[in-house]
């Protein structure tokens, strides 16, 4: 039986869900759906547990409660001071302590995005203001526009998900500009600006107080089980931030490979290389089966199906008779019908789903 839309998983990553949903071995299932660095992390981060676990006190001693030598961390990788920077278990708890911080009353929210947003926006009774972006325009927003619309607070992401959108920084420091003489906040997600380092605006915020920059180590460092968050802004609307986080939000092993992953400059230079070099292969290779693909800057594509073709039962083909699983995009808000999301994987994973969606395509409808 077909899943309904209302069905679907949420999140991508849902391996063990599915597998017990369609009575398929998890092991044999390969994930598309999460976009997360098929490299693993950094060999660094894993040496890091290995030698905390040596010392007793990592586990016996409570976490530091103010991070130090994480944020220290976190400060050089950004480009920012450390106390610029607050840490969580998370985005989503670094949202929450954010609006709980801030005067917000009504939020802008440019459509399809990471769902998480609208559930803590609602959560913390703020009312919020959809603002759908067009596929025909590659889900570029029009700077104008947005500030056109009477809010407390713009929410955007940069790269944008699920389409791997990117806005340059001048588009996005301009808008933060604009916002602030309008005395509107700008929460910039970043999560996979780690594949463009160079256009992260978290060097901006110290100088502009209404921007808050939330990244964090779960894609790019492939460590989504440690729960690492960090936000970045003025050191008075950090200390605002702090002040409504829970003590102790990481563990300290989690600490410890986290400050040792970022600090791997040669994991990073090697994770945007192989990026680009699959990212740009794999575009290729759906072009050459007539499927519309988004551009992307992050580590993921965003591709449209044909009209003739029912996107959720293709979906589920996939993971039935294929064992691929990809994030369908039925439940993005905003988004048209048709579409399915896909991570940057290994080149020989990327060719099995080539071959599988070829095969698909080819196979007539019942």
């Amino acid at each position: 039986m077909i899943l309904r839309p209302e069905d679907l998983p949420i999140h991508g990553g849902q391996i063990a869900a599915l597998a017990e949903h369609f009575n398929i071995p998890a092991s044999s299932l390969l994930d598309f759906s999460a976009n997360i660095n098929p490299d693993g992390p950094p060999p660094t981060a894993i040496h890091a547990i290995h030698s905390a676990l040596e010392d007793h006190s990592t586990i016996t001693d409570y976490p530091d409660l103010r991070s130090r030598a994480l944020k220290r961390a976190l400060a050089t990788y950004a480009e920012v001071e450390p106390e610029q920077i607050a840490i969580a278990n998370g985005f989503v708890p670094l949202l929450e302590a954010t609006l709980r911080s801030l005067p917000i009353r009504s939020c802008l929210l440019p459509i399809p995005a990471f769902g998480e947003y609208c559930r803590v926006l609602e959560r913390a009774h703020v009312e919020t203001n959809p603002q759908v972006l067009s596929p025909e325009s590659s889900f570029q927003p029009a700077p104008e526009r947005l500030l056109e619309v009477p809010c407390d607070a713009l929410l955007l992401a940069n790269p944008q998900n699920p389409s791997g959108a990117t806005h340059s920084p001048e588009a996005i420091q301009s808008l933060a500009q604009s916002a602030s003489r309008r005395n509107r906040f700008l929460l910039l997600d970043e999560a996979f600006i780690d594949y463009l380092p160079h256009e992260s605006l978290a060097p901006q915020t110290s100088a502009t107080p209404n921007l808050i920059v939330f990244r964090s180590v779960t894609k790019f460092f492939a460590m989504p089980g440690l729960r690492v968050a960090y936000a970045i802004a003025h050191p008075d609307r950090i200390a605002a931030i702090d002040h409504h986080l829970a003590p102790w939000p990481i563990t300290t092993l989690a600490a410890h490979a986290t400050a040792a992953a970022v600090a791997d400059r040669t994991y990073a230079h090697q994770t945007i290389e192989r990026n680009h070099h699959r990212r740009t292969n794999l575009q290729r290779s759906l072009e050459s089966l007539d499927l519309h693909v988004y551009p992307s800057s992050a580590n993921f594509l965003l591709l449209r199906l044909p009209t003739r073709i029912d996107p959720i039962a293709f979906w589920q083909s996939l993971i039935v008779d294929h064992h691929i699983v990809t994030r369908s995009c039925a439940n993005y808000e905003g988004l048209p019908p048709g579409h399915l999301r896909i991570a940057i994987r290994r080149e020989e994973d990327n060719r099995q789903l080539v071959r599988a969606l070829q095969h698909l395509l080819r196979t007539p409808s019942p």
